[in-house]
């Protein structure tokens, strides 16, 4: 075999480079792959625009082919992919503040007079200075009524103020008048977001200053401030102190009524024994008054001589007998009484002078 038919035999390369040929796919296998990776990206977008969070402080308004359908609330919450339905997520939940009449940077503030200025009643320059605090509470209204919700909240509580400052003097705003006001504002406030139904609540609205522009006037009107102030402070510590000692004085008062009502009563009733005693007395003195006499007299020595000793004597006889009623008293119950003694008597009077029946001495 010559070497010319060696070569033809030889399988042939077609291939550039000199590399071996790929191997061919089978029919249908193309098809296949692509719509594996078509079918891998459509699972992928679904999951990663199906399921979304919202979180603590927020609420979602899920909109349905563009058009409002629903709300949900903190969590892990499902919806249709996109373009079907979409989240749009609110602070609802977050009470938010806004600045009247300055800017707060960090620490500082900055005015704006274009805001703070505004003129009273009487025509005199007031300075006011005011925070706003709110909330979301409709995400409807609130997405779909107004376009910016903190400048139309500025704009609406800007004019508010200058609307109840307009209406009350100067001296009046920067002195007693600032809870006034500051209550009449926020009802103006809230009229508003109901007449525009923004979804805005409102909470508070608090001045920080209402005063004359810098300067001298300002510093006499804060003069005079102070001194409002000052007697204010004295007014409510006389009213706090005569508060105080008015109730005490009553419960003194009525204290010292019944204190002597209760003496009228102990005197009554004392007075009353008294009369008892002295006719229950009286009584015994008309049945024996010569018992009741010497017993009258023996209680009354014993009150005004309580350390005497008494003896009963009988002197009728020629002996004289006594009957010692002390040292018995003292030797108790159970003691032997000795026989009363007897003791010759110095002198014997006459018969025509002798006393009838026994004497106490």
């Amino acid at each position: 075999m010559s070497f010319m038919d060696q070569n033809q035999n030889q399988p042939q390369n077609h291939s550039m480079g000199g590399g071996r040929r790929p191997p061919e796919l089978k029919p249908g296998t193309l098809k296949k792959i692509i719509f594996g990776a078509v079918a891998a990206v459509v699972v992928i977008y679904v999951g990663s625009t199906s399921f979304y969070t919202v979180q603590e402080q927020e609420r979602a308004a899920i909109l349905t082919f563009g058009k409002y359908s629903n709300e949900t609330s903190a969590g892990l919450h499902f919806k249709w992919p996109y373009p079907i339905q979409q989240v749009i997520t609110v602070p609802a939940e977050l009470t938010q503040r806004i600045h009247i009449g300055y800017r707060q940077e960090g620490s500082e503030s900055i005015p704006v007079d274009e805001e703070a200025m505004m003129i009273t009643g009487d025509e005199n320059i007031v300075s006011a200075d005011a925070v706003v605090q709110w909330k979301i509470s409709n995400i409807h209204d609130y997405l779909y009524n107004i376009s910016d919700a903190e400048q139309f909240l500025r704009n609406a509580a800007s004019s508010s103020i200058r609307a109840v400052i307009g209406s009350e003097k100067l001296d009046y705003a920067i002195t007693d008048g600032k809870t006034v006001i500051q209550d009449k504002v926020r009802e103006k406030l809230i009229e508003l977001q109901a007449k525009y139904k923004t979804g805005i609540q409102i909470i508070d609205i608090k001045f920080q200053d209402i005063e004359p522009p810098s300067g001298q006037v300002a510093e006499a009107f804060r003069e005079v401030t102070n001194a409002r102030e000052e007697k204010n402070t004295k007014i409510n510590n006389a009213a706090k102190y005569e508060n105080d000692r008015i109730p005490k004085a009553r419960g003194e008062a009525q204290a010292l009524l019944e204190n002597a009502e209760g003496q009228k009563k102990s005197r009554i009733l004392n007075a009353e024994g008294d009369v008892a005693k002295f006719n229950a007395i009286f009584g015994e003195y008309k049945n024996n008054p010569n018992v009741t006499q010497s017993r009258l007299v023996l209680e009354t020595l014993e009150k005004i001589l309580p350390s005497a000793k008494i003896f009963i004597t009988n002197s009728n006889s020629d002996t004289v007998n006594y009957l010692p009623l002390n040292e018995l008293l003292k030797s108790g119950s159970g003691s032997t009484v000795s026989p009363p003694a007897t003791t010759p008597p110095a002198t014997t009077p006459p018969a025509s002078e002798a006393p009838q029946g026994g004497d106490a001495q």
